[in-house]
C-alpha cells in the first residue's frame, strides 16, 4: 500500500507477535503534493510501537472504505501513518506495522483510527473513526506485553487497536522513512472537512451538517479539473453526500453521472476500480428502489458481476455486496422484471444467474426465470436447443427444491410446460408422459383452496388432451374436462385468465365431438371460443390461438351442417390470426393448417378449383414453416399427399418429397438407432408412401424419378447411418483439410449416437441429445462445404437414378412396389431407361392376404413329415409365379433378351412378406417337361435398397487375405432355447469344406460368448454362423443371435465398421425378416451385417430346422468352393450361385419351406 514518503529510521532487529497477519508494507514514491520537513536529530533512547491490528471498526458515515489505516502525530508537524489495510468482514483490520519513535519528541501522542475511500492515491487524510490522546508513560506502562487500546464508541460499538511497545537504543537520523509531514493545504483540509460534516450529519441528521459537507466537496471538486489526478475522488465524495441529499431533494440523476463519471476515471486495474463499482451499484439500486427503472437494475446486476470477483472472501466490502442488500436485492429485483425473450435479455438473465453459485437461496428462482426467458424465445424462434436449454434449467431448479420448499410447485409446474411444448416439437412420448406426472405432482402441491391450483388444473388437462391425441384413450379426454370445469369455477367472469380456460375446455370438447360426433360438444366448443375471444384484448399474445381454434370448429361444423358463412368465418380468423405472427412465428403454421383445412373443407363441398389450389399452398407454407417441428410438418405433408392423391391435383410428387426430406431431417435429429426407428414409427399411417410415392410417379409417366423416390423413401434408417461411413477417398485427393475435418466431424458423431443410447437419466439425456445436435450441425456445415466443390455437389444427397442405376451393374433389379393406389415393378436394368411392369391383377389387400396365408402354410408345414406334400404352399407359391413374377420374367426375357442371369429382387412394403425367389409355376408344358421356376431361370438375390447394393459394390475394391471363422452356439444358457444338437456337427462340416488357404477359426461351446462373436466377426473375413436367431417384432434393433452369455444383438452388429468383411453365412431362425411396424426399412440381422461391411450374407427367412440345414451347408460350400485351386481367390460375389444350386441340390433330402428359407442379400 502507498505511503507519503518521509525520512527513513533503522530500528533494533525485533520479532513480530505470531498474531500478526500482515507484515510491513514497502512504501511509495512521494506524492507530488507533499514535501518532506527535515527531523530534528535526537540521540537519546526511542520507543519501537508495533501497531498489531484493529477490531470493531465501524464508520460513522456508513460508506464502505477502501482501507482503514492508524495515524500518530508524533509532534505538531510529523506524524506516522500505518500501511493502508483492507477492512475485513467482521469489521476488523491485521497491520503488523512496526515504527521507532523519538521519545522526546512530544510530552504525548495522539493516534487516529481513520477511513481511507482509496487504496491508491489519497485525498486528504480520510474520515476519522476515532481519536485518542496518550502520554508515554501510558504507553510504557504495558511493558513489551501486547495491549489493546479502545477508542470512543462509533454506532454502539466500540472500536479498538491492539499495540506492543518497547524502548530501544538511540536512534539513527537515517531512518525516517516511516514519517509523513502534516500538511496543510487547502484541498486536503475541504475534503478532511467534507468527511467530517458528512459523519456529523449521518449521526444527527442535521441537514445544515449536511449542506456543509456537500459544500467542501463542491470546492474540492472544483479544484480537481478533468486531468486532475484526485478528481475521481473528488466526484465520489460529493457524489456520497449528494445520495443522501437525493433522499430528501429527489436530484438522484445528477449523483448517478458523478459516480459514472468517477468510475469512467478508474477504469480495470486500477486500484480503486471495485469500489467505484461497488459506489455506481449503490446509487443504481437507490435509483430504481424509487423509480423503479429497469434498465438501472440490469446495469447494477452486470456491474455485480464484474465487482464480485474483485472482492476477495472475508472482506467488508465483500460481504456487504453479496449481502441482502448488495447483490441479492439486486438479484430478486431482477426476477421481477417481465420476461424478455431477447437475446439482450436472456444475456442478462444468464448474468445474473451467475451471481447465484451452487447453494445460493435465489438460485432456483433465477433458474426458473431463465428457463422461461429462453423458452419464449423458442416461441418466438422455434429454435430445439432454446428448448433444451429450458428443460435442463428447469430441471435444475426442481433438484434445488426439496420436499416441502414453499416454491416446489411452481418449478414442477413450469419444467412440466417445456416438457409438453418439446413433446408438440418434437413428438417424443416420453416428453408428454413425464410432464404429466410432473403436472401430478403441481397440482397435489395445491390442494382446493390453493391460490394457484386453477393453473395447475388447466395445464393438466391440457396433457392429458395431448395425449389424448397420441393414444386415442376416451379416459384422458374426459379427465381434461373434468379438470377444466374445476378450473373455470376458480375464475370466474372478472379472473384475468377464464379467456384461457375457456379456450382450453372448448378445445377438449372439440376433440371429442371429433371422436363421437355428439354436435351439442361441437357447439359449446364454439360458443366457449367465442366467449374467450370477447374476454381477451387485441394485443392479448395468445389471441391467434383461440382464432385459429375457433377457424378449426367451425370448419367441423361446415363440413356437417354446409353453412357457408361458418367455413367464411373460419377463413377470415385465420386470415386475421396470421396477420398478427410476424413471419418467423411458429404458430404461423397453425395458421396455415387450418387455413388449407378450410379451403379444403369448402372445395369438397362448392368443388371450385381456386380453392384446391389455396388449400394446396398453405400446405406448401406450413410444411416448410422452419420454425416449426418436424413432427407438425410431417404430418402436414403427409396429409397433403392424401388430399393431392383423392383429388387428383399436380403437386403430388412435391408433397411426397417434401414429405421424405422432412421426416429425413427428423430423424437426423435422433441420436440412436433406436430412437430413430421410434420416431418413424410414430408416423404408423404414412409407412406406405415410398411405394405411393413411386406409383404416383410411374402415374405421372416419370419411372426414373419413380426410382429415386422409393429409394429416398425407404431403408432411411440404413441410409442415416451409412451417411457416417461414406467412403471419401475421392474427396482425399480433392482437398485433404476439408475430408480430415469430415472425418474427424463424422467419429464425434458417431461417438456421440453410441454412447446416448445407454443413457438412462432424463437429465443426462437431454444433455447428450443437444451436444449430439451441436455436433450433427458442425458435421452438416462440413458437409456443406464439402458440396460447394465442384465435383461433389452431391455429396451425401439422396441419389439420383444415373447414381442408382450401378446397382444394376451386374444384373437387373427388380423394385416391387406395393401401393394403395396400384401395386407394379419397376426394373432398372444395367444400361438405358427403366421398365414399368404392371401388375393389373395385384392390390394391396391381395398381397396382405397373400403373405398371411403364406406364413400360416410354413406354419403348417413344419408340422409334416418331410416326404408329405406341401399343398397349401405349392398353391400360394403358384400364385406368387402367376400374378407376379411371371409378368416381370417376361420383360427380362423378352424385352431385356435376359436368360440365366443374375438379377436382384427389391421388394416394398407387403412384398417383403412374401418368398419371391421361391415363385413356382409347379405345372409341366405341353411336352411333359416340368415347366420353369424363377430359380431355374434367374439367379435370385435380395437388396435392402439400391444405395446398399452400391455400398457393397464400392467396397469391393479393398480385399485382404481371406480368413473364415465357423461362431456355434448349440447349448444356450438357460430359458434362452432348446439345445441345437447339430451344430458341432455343421461347424466341423463347414470347416472340412472350407479351402485350406484361408486361416481358420471355430468359436463354440463356452468360447462362443457375445464378446467372443464380436471379436471373430471383426477378424474375419469370412464367418458361417450357426445359433438360434431371434426376430424383435416389437423392437428390431433388438434381435439377436443367442450366445452362451449374452445375446448379439443387431445393435452390437451395426455398431461395429468391419469394411475388410466380405461373406456371411446366417444358419440361425429369422435373420432376414424385417417388423411388421416399418416394413420398408428392413430392419433384420442380415442387413444389419451387411451394413457393418459384409458384401454378401446369406439369411434366413422363418425358422430353420438345424437337422435338415445341414444338407443345404454342405451343398452350399461344395458349390461355393467348386473348382477353387490351391492359389485360387475365395469369391463372396459366387454366393448367390452357390445358394441357387445348393437348393437344386438337396430338393430329395431337404423339405420345401426349409429349401425355400434360405436368401442371398448383397454382391
Amino acid at each position: 500500500m502507498p505511503h507519503i514518503w518521509g525520512f527513513p529510521i533503522h530500528p533494533v532487529p525485533f520479532t513480530i507477535d505470531s498474531t500478526v497477519t500482515l507484515h510491513f508494507v514497502p512504501l511509495t514514491p512521494p506524492s507530488p503534493r507533499i514535501q518532506p520537513l527535515p527531523l530534528v536529530e535526537a540521540p537519546h533512547s526511542d520507543v519501537y510501537r508495533n501497531v498489531i491490528s484493529g477490531k470493531n471498526l465501524q464508520v460513522p458515515s456508513w460508506r464502505i472504505p477502501a482501507g482503514i489505516y492508524v495515524s500518530i502525530n508524533v509532534d505538531s508537524r510529523r506524524r506516522w501513518k500505518s500501511a493502508i489495510s483492507v477492512l475485513s468482514s467482521d469489521e476488523s483490520v491485521a497491520w503488523g506495522d512496526t515504527v521507532t519513535l523519538p521519545s522526546n519528541a512530544s510530552p504525548a501522542l495522539s493516534i487516529e483510527i481513520r477511513a481511507s475511500y482509496e487504496l491508491g492515491r489519497m485525498l486528504g487524510g480520510g474520515e476519522v473513526i476515532g481519536g485518542l490522546q496518550m502520554s508515554w508513560d501510558e504507553v510504557l506502562d504495558h511493558g513489551d506485553h501486547p495491549f489493546d487500546l479502545s477508542f470512543p464508541a462509533v454506532r454502539d460499538v466500540q472500536p479498538s487497536i491492539t499495540l506492543k511497545v518497547a524502548v530501544v537504543d538511540a536512534w539513527d537520523d537515517q531512518n525516517g522513512a516511516l514519517f509523513d509531514s502534516l500538511v496543510d493545504c487547502e484541498i486536503a483540509r475541504d475534503a478532511d472537512a467534507g468527511h467530517a460534516q458528512f459523519a456529523s450529519y449521518m449521526k444527527s441528521e442535521n441537514v445544515p451538517d449536511l449542506n456543509d459537507a456537500m459544500e467542501h466537496f463542491q470546492l474540492v471538486l472544483n479544484q480537481c479539473p478533468v486531468s486532475h489526478p484526485d478528481r475521481a475522488t473528488a466526484l465520489t465524495n460529493l457524489a456520497w453526500a449528494r445520495l443522501k441529499g437525493y433522499i430528501r431533494n429527489g436530484d438522484i440523476d445528477t449523483t448517478t453521472s458523478l459516480f459514472r463519471d468517477a468510475l469512467a476515471l478508474r477504469p480495470q486495474h486500477h486500484p480503486d476500480h471495485p469500489l467505484s463499482l461497488y459506489n455506481l451499484t449503490e446509487v443504481l439500486t437507490w435509483r430504481h428502489s424509487r423509480k423503479s427503472t429497469a434498465a438501472d437494475i440490469c446495469e447494477a446486476a452486470k456491474l455485480y458481476h464484474e465487482l464480485l470477483p474483485l472482492c476477495p472472501e472475508g472482506t467488508y466490502i465483500r460481504s456487504i455486496a453479496a449481502g441482502e442488500s448488495g447483490v441479492d436485492y439486486v438479484i430478486d429485483r431482477c426476477n421481477d422484471i417481465p420476461i424478455d425473450a431477447s437475446d439482450e435479455g436472456i444475456h442478462l438473465r444468464r448474468v445474473v444467474l451467475e451471481l447465484c453459485p451452487l447453494g445460493h437461496p435465489l438460485r432456483p428462482r433465477t433458474l426458473d426465470k431463465l428457463a422461461q426467458a429462453v423458452e419464449a424465445r423458442f416461441d418466438q424462434h422455434g429454435s430445439i436447443d432454446d428448448l433444451d436449454t429450458s428443460i435442463q434449467l428447469g430441471r435444475e431448479a426442481v433438484s434445488l427444491c426439496s420436499e416441502g420448499h414453499a416454491d416446489r410447485d411452481t418449478y414442477l409446474n413450469n419444467l412440466a410446460f417445456s416438457l409438453v411444448s418439446r413433446f408438440d416439437h418434437q413428438g417424443n412420448t416420453n416428453d408428454l408422459n413425464e410432464a404429466i406426472s410432473l403436472y401430478e405432482a403441481a397440482l397435489h402441491l395445491r390442494p382446493v383452496g390453493h391460490e394457484s391450483r386453477d393453473f395447475s388444473l388447466d395445464n393438466l388437462g391440457g396433457a392429458l388432451v395431448d395425449r389424448f391425441k397420441k393414444r386415442g384413450d376416451i379416459e384422458d379426454l374426459t379427465r381434461a374436462i373434468s379438470l377444466y370445469r374445476e378450473a373455470l369455477t376458480l375464475r370466474p367472469l372478472e379472473h384475468p385468465h377464464r379467456c384461457t380456460t375457456l379456450n382450453n375446455l372448448a378445445l377438449a370438447l372439440q376433440k371429442r365431438y371429433d371422436k363421437s360426433q355428439v354436435s351439442e360438444d361441437l357447439n359449446e366448443a364454439i360458443d366457449l371460443y367465442r366467449e374467450s375471444l370477447r374476454l381477451q384484448w387485441l394485443d392479448n399474445p395468445r389471441r391467434h390461438r383461440t382464432l385459429l381454434n375457433l377457424s378449426s370448429s367451425l370448419c367441423s361444423r361446415f363440413t356437417r351442417t354446409r353453412r357457408n358463412e361458418d367455413v367464411e368465418e373460419a377463413i377470415a380468423l385465420c386470415q386475421e390470426s396470421l396477420a398478427a405472427l410476424s413471419s418467423l412465428h411458429p404458430d404461423r403454421y397453425c395458421s396455415y393448417m387450418w387455413l388449407q383445412e378450410a379451403y379444403l373443407s369448402r372445395y369438397r363441398i362448392l368443388h371450385d378449383p381456386a380453392d384446391l389450389s389455396l388449400a394446396v399452398e398453405n400446405f406448401r407454407l406450413a410444411s416448410r414453416h422452419s420454425t416449426q417441428g418436424f413432427p407438425q410438418r410431417i404430418i402436414i405433408a403427409f396429409n397433403w399427399t392424401v388430399a393431392t392423391e383423392r383429388h387428383g391435383h399436380e403437386s403430388a410428387l412435391e408433397a411426397y418429397l417434401t414429405f421424405f426430406e422432412l421426416l429425413d431431417a427428423h430423424l437426423t435429429t435422433r441420436s440412436s438407432a433406436t430412437s430413430r426407428r421410434e420416431a418413424a414409427a410414430a408416423f404408423h399411417p404414412a409407412r406406405t408412401l415410398p411405394a405411393d410415392a413411386a406409383s404416383c410417379a410411374i402415374r405421372c409417366d416419370n419411372l426414373p424419378h419413380a426410382v429415386e423416390l422409393v429409394e429416398q423413401g425407404r431403408g432411411q434408417q440404413w441410409s442415416l447411418a451409412s451417411r457416417l461411413r461414406t467412403p471419401v477417398e475421392d474427396l482425399e485427393s480433392a482437398n485433404p483439410a476439408l475430408a480430415h475435418n469430415y472425418l474427424e466431424l463424422r467419429k464425434l458423431v458417431s461417438s456421440a449416437a453410441q454412447s446416448s443410447a445407454t443413457i438412462a437419466d432424463r437429465a443426462a439425456a437431454d444433455q447428450a441429445a443437444m451436444e449430439y445436435r451441436r455436433l450433427t450441425r458442425q458435421w452438416e456445415a462440413a458437409v456443406a462445404e464439402i458440396r460447394d466443390l465442384p465435383a461433389f455437389s452431391r455429396f451425401l444427397l439422396p441419389p439420383l437414378y444415373a447414381d442408382l442405376q450401378a446397382a444394376a451393374r451386374q444384373g437387373p433389379v427388380i423394385i416391387l412396389i406395393a401401393s394403395q393406389y396400384s401395386c407394379s415393378a419397376i426394373i432398372v436394368p444395367t444400361s438405358g431407361d427403366p421398365h414399368h411392369v404392371p401388375l393389373p391383377s395385384v392390390t394391396l389387400a391381395d398381397l396382405t392376404n397373400l403373405k398371411d396365408r403364406i406364413a400360416r402354410a410354413i406354419r403348417h408345414a413344419s408340422t409334416l413329415a418331410p416326404k408329405v406334400p406341401r399343398n397349401d404352399l405349392i398353391v400360394l407359391l403358384r400364385t406368387v409365379w402367376d400374378e407376379i413374377m411371371l409378368p416381370i420374367v417376361n420383360v427380362l426375357r423378352h424385352n431385356l433378351k435376359l436368360k440365366y442371369c443374375r438379377i436382384w429382387l427389391c421388394p416394398t412394403a407387403a412384398f417383403t412378406s412374401i418368398p419371391l425367389h421361391a415363385a413356382h409355376p409347379f405345372r409341366t408344358d405341353p411336352d411333359g417337361s416340368r415347366e420353369k421356376c424363377l430359380e431355374d431361370l434367374y439367379i435370385c438375390s435380395y437388396t435392402p435398397t439400391l444405395s446398399a447394393l452400391v455400398r457393397s459394390r464400392q467396397m469391393m475394391k479393398k480385399r485382404v487375405t481371406p480368413s473364415f471363422a465357423t461362431i456355434g452356439q448349440g447349448q444356450p444358457g438357460a430359458g434362452k432355447g432348446k439345445a441345437l444338437l447339430a451344430v458341432d456337427s455343421e461347424l466341423e462340416l463347414v470347416h472340412k469344406l472350407v479351402p485350406a488357404t484361408a486361416k481358420r477359426t471355430t468359436i463354440s461351446g463356452d468360447a462362443a460368448t457375445r464378446a467372443g462373436a464380436l471379436e471373430a466377426l471383426q477378424e474375419n473375413t469370412w464367418v458361417h454362423l450357426a445359433c438360434h436367431g431371434k426376430q424383435d417384432p416389437k423392437q428390431p434393433y433388438n434381435s439377436h443371435f443367442v450366445m452362451r452369455d449374452e445375446d448379439l444383438t443387431l445393435l452390437d452388429i451395426m455398431e461395429r465398421d468391419i469394411p475388410h468383411a466380405e461373406f456371411a453365412f446366417l444358419s440361425a431362425c429369422h435373420t432376414a425378416v424385417g417388423d411388421e411396424e416399418t416394413p420398408d426399412e428392413v430392419i433384420h440381422l442380415a442387413a444389419g451385417l451387411q451394413f457393418s461391411g459384409f458384401k454378401s450374407v446369406i439369411g434366413t427367412l422363418w425358422q430353420v430346422d438345424d437337422s435338415v440345414a445341414q444338407h443345404v451347408v454342405k451343398a452350399f460350400y461344395e458349390n461355393m468352393f467348386k473348382d477353387l485351386k490351391d492359389e485360387g481367390v475365395m469369391d463372396c460375389t459366387k454366393a448367390a450361385w452357390a445358394l441357387n444350386r445348393a437348393t437344386h441340390a438337396v430338393k430329395t433330402q431337404v423339405p420345401l419351406e426349409q429349401r425355400m428359407v434360405f436368401v442371398h442379400i448383397g454382391v
